[in-house]
């Protein structure tokens, strides 16, 4: 049985929904003695925030032009900073896992020296 619903009734509702988890999730947090149910009040206001971002998104769409912004985000990449120049001869591939191994290298020759009793100690 289908019911015709208007754009208006449907917003209407939406809004009815995002306050009932408003107040649900404002009166659970407010009664709880236990951390578990302040966590599900938490999850009823979470609920009603993202209801509310659904309920206002064809607005927030209209005013931000949010088909201009989004592509930007969506194409933010991160770029490592490149590391110290090992030397010209050696390809990028294997540039990184070369460099891994001579920094834990001379991480383990400075332990080494650290050690009571090794050769290293001694020279001081």
């Amino acid at each position: 049985m289908d019911i015709p619903v208007s754009s208006r009734d449907f917003r209407c509702l939406q809004l009815a929904c995002v306050a009932l988890s408003l107040v649900a999730g404002s009166i659970i947090i407010g009664v709880s003695v236990s951390k578990a149910a302040a966590a599900m009040g938490g999850i009823f206001i979470g609920a009603a925030g993202l209801g509310i971002l659904i309920l206002a998104y064809p607005f927030l769409k209209a005013r931000f032009n949010l088909d201009h912004i989004l592509p930007t985000i969506r194409n933010l990449r991160i770029h490592p900073r490149p590391g110290p120049d090992h030397g010209e001869g050696r390809s990028s591939t294997n540039g990184n896992k070369e460099g891994a191994r001579s920094s834990l290298s001379t991480v383990s020759r400075t332990l080494e020296k650290l050690k009571p009793g090794s050769r290293g100690a001694e020279d001081g």
